[in-house]
This record gives structure tokens, sequence and C-alpha cells, in this order.
């Protein structure tokens, strides 16, 4: 069986509330990686019921990550696009996974003793089992690279980890690639707005903490004004934001948005006080993301385009995986 050079496989969750952080983080990558790659862009429906979810709110939510794909400049006819329920080949590899993947692994997986709190007993296996299912994910497109966030590096650690215990399980060197990571771009942690020491998070309590991929143009500029920061002016240099989470995080949105670094941003406004740079980063917030809100609210407004291109796309990933994935039943033993 072939193996690709360079096949890229990501996805974002449809839990609502697409926000700066998500685009910042992996949307926005996802459009260069397509002009250098072969890309798989997922919908991970799979991932978002490991909490409950409204089956309602699901299928809008998974439009609208479609949504925001093609808004940003995914081309759908280039790259595959589709909701990873649509293909019987992540579950099923991830059954086989997860008779690999050994629970001391799972144990030392940090995400989810924070997403499960205090009461872990509580919390559904599926979220507990979830690095299995991404790890699945990724290999049953033999895929060699994945765009991933900082909180996402140990799970793709854990994709590697699977892979190369299969390989050697079942003698069959090398059937699995060992997936790199591709961490990319000034602002791939974007903190919240509120708190520059936390994510910026869908489930914070508070609006003003995110941007949202909805917002509109007065909206972004007024949680921007009300963004968290201090009293100081900015520095001279990176250093001199240690310690500053709040500036730090704006200059970091500033500089991953106007695609410089931290840097330069600093040479641009240092002495600046926040009553300067703030609306100077609402204007280059509303300037990059008001024609991606634009043209996801139109592109909503037609669910049935966006159903027909995650059909289209589960086609184009089934042909891909299900191969895979018998040649996967060929090594266990099935027959």
């Amino acid at each position: 069986m072939d193996q690709p050079q360079n096949r890229v496989f990501s996805g974002v969750q449809p839990t609502g509330n697409l926000h700066l952080g998500n685009y910042l983080g992996a949307i926005r990558n996802f459009v260069g990686l397509q002009h250098t790659h072969e890309c798989i862009y997922c919908v991970v429906d799979m991932h978002a019921i490991t909490v409950w979810q409204d089956p309602k709110e699901l299928a809008a939510n998974t439009r609208e990550v479609a949504a925001a794909y093609i808004a940003a400049g995914i081309d759908p006819s280039t790259n595959i696009i589709f909701n990873q329920s649509k293909v019987s080949a992540h579950a099923e590899l991830a059954w086989i996974l997860n008779c690999v993947v050994r629970i001391g692994w799972l144990n030392r997986m940090t995400q989810f003793k924070d997403k499960a709190g205090k009461d872990r007993e509580k919390a559904s296996v599926g979220l507990y089992t979830y690095p299995v299912l991404m790890a699945a994910d990724i290999l049953a497109y033999r895929a060699t690279h994945v765009p991933v966030g900082e909180d996402q590096k140990q799970h793709l650690e854990l994709a590697r980890d699977t892979a190369q215990k299969f390989n050697n399980d079942f003698g069959s060197p090398d059937f699995f690639p060992l997936p790199e990571p591709l961490i990319m771009g000034a602002a791939t942690r974007v903190m919240s707005l509120r708190d520059g020491t936390k994510k910026m998070s869908k489930s914070d309590p508070s609006d003003l903490s995110r941007i949202t991929m909805r917002d509109s143009a007065d909206d972004i500029a007024k949680k921007i004004r009300k963004a968290q920061t201090d009293p100081e002016p900015l520095p001279e240099s990176v250093e001199g934001l240690e310690g500053r989470p709040g500036a730090d995080n704006l200059v970091g949105i500033y500089a991953a948005l106007s695609d410089k670094t931290k840097a330069d941003v600093l040479a641009e406004f240092a002495g600046a006080q926040f009553s300067v740079f703030k609306p100077a980063l609402a204007d280059l917030a509303v300037e990059k993301l008001s024609p991606i809100t634009n043209e996801m609210k139109r592109l909503m407004e037609d669910p049935a385009y966006i159903d027909g291109i995650l059909e289209k796309g589960a086609v184009r990933a089934r042909a891909i995986a299900d191969p895979i994935l018998a040649r996967v039943r060929e090594i266990a033993g099935f027959i």
C-alpha cells in the first residue's frame, strides 16, 4: 500500500460559538496548507458528543464549521471537507486501537482531567477515550502531518505511540506512519480577553471573553475595548511582555492577524498606551474577520449546499479510509 508523503488531517469540533482562537489556531492555517499538502479537513461531530449536545444544535454547528472552512478560503473541490460521523472507519478503527492503547497512557492525558473536572466518575467513557478516536481519525488516512495547537500536542504524541505499537504488535513495520505535528503562526494559543492566563473558550460564561466568528464589527470593537490589560504602555521588546498576560495576548492576536511577529508589532507600537493600540487592533480584526463572517452567513442560509459539500467529501474520504481499514482488518486477523 503506497504511503502519501504530505497528507494532512485535522478537524474542528462543532460545539458552537466558533471563535478567534479556532480561526487563528486552526482554520486559517488549514487554508495555507491546501497549497502544499493533500488536505483532509473534518468536522469532528463524534468528538463533540463526548459531552452532551442538543441534536438540533449539533447539526447546525456542524454546518457552521463547514461554512467557516469554506468562507476562510478552503476550496472543497480540491480538499476533502466532511463530517466524521459519515465515515464509519473512524469508529471501527478506534475500537481496534482501543485494544492497542494502554490505560496508563490515557491516565496521563491532562485534557481529560481538565474537562472532566472534580467529579470524573460522571464523565463519559467517550471523553476518557477521546485521544484514541483522535488517533483513529489520523491513522484511518495514514496522514503524515497534523496541524495542532499546543493543547493537542499530547494527543498527537499518543497517536504516534499508538501507530508504533500497532506496527510492532502485528509485525507490520511502517504500516502506520508516525504523524508529525505542524504548529504554526504567532498565535496558535489565543487567550481569553477577560483573563490572559486562560485559553479563549467556547464554554466561558462571559461572552466578552471571546471574539466569535458571528460577531459584528461593533461587537469586535466593544470586546477589544473591554479586554483585560494593565496601565503600562506597550514595551519595546517581547521580553517586556513577561508577566503581562493581557498585553501579551493582544499583541499576539495583532501579530497573527497581520502576519507579523510580536517583535514587529512592538517595534510599531512601542511606548503606546492601550487607548491607541486597542482601536488599531479592533480595526485590523474587523478588516480580517468581517469578510469571513459575511460569507459564513451567506453559506448558512443554504444548508442544502453545505450538506452536499459534506456528502461529497465523505465519499472521497471513504475512498481513502476504507482500503486502509480493510488492510488493518487483515493485519489484525479478522476474516
